[in-house]
């Protein structure tokens, strides 16, 4: 485990665009400024025990807490190194749900595909104008979520299988 000081210099070394802002009982939050969307801080409430969290927010919801943040009190350095990044280039770029409708690429199209559970069950996960859909057999709407990887995570968590 790396301790709070190694944590530290690891991300003051490696992302030199988030800012550093200490908070209560000695902990640390990173900011980046260059967030197009309206969370800012990635590394939150870095404590001197080696706990602390980072923004998660393109990550399945069952890897993340309620606020979106993912617990880094075991990771190692290439882990870290790794998830900061990845939270970095979610929170650089606009994502389909967040353009106007008049603005979004072709690629928004109408997707489709099947998933199936181990007991033959099947369920379509459709992606429209920006949100990602998921309908049961009676083609009922089940659930709807923002990201794809938010309706892949919940799909996989109910156990079911992309069919090829």
């Amino acid at each position: 485990m790396l301790s709070f000081e190694d944590k530290i210099a690891l991300i003051e070394e490696n992302f030199p665009e988030l800012e550093m802002h200490e908070v209560s009982l000695g902990r640390l939050n990173f900011h980046f400024e260059g967030s197009v969307q309206d969370k800012k801080i990635v590394v939150y409430h870095l404590h001197p025990n080696g706990n602390g969290f980072v923004y998660g927010g393109h990550l399945p919801q069952s890897v993340k807490n309620e606020k979106g943040y993912v617990n880094i009190r075991d990771y190692e350095a290439d882990e870290l190194i790794a998830l900061i990044q990845e939270s970095m280039e979610f929170l650089s770029k606009k994502h389909g749900w967040q353009q106007p409708k008049k603005d979004r690429s072709d690629e928004d199209e109408r997707k489709e595909e099947e998933w199936y559970s181990y007991g033959h069950e099947k369920i379509r996960l459709v992606g429209e104008d920006g949100m990602w859909f998921i309908f049961d057999e009676d083609d009922a709407l089940e659930a709807a979520f923002e990201t794809y990887a938010e309706a892949e995570g919940y799909l996989k968590e109910a156990g079911f299988k992309k069919r090829k």
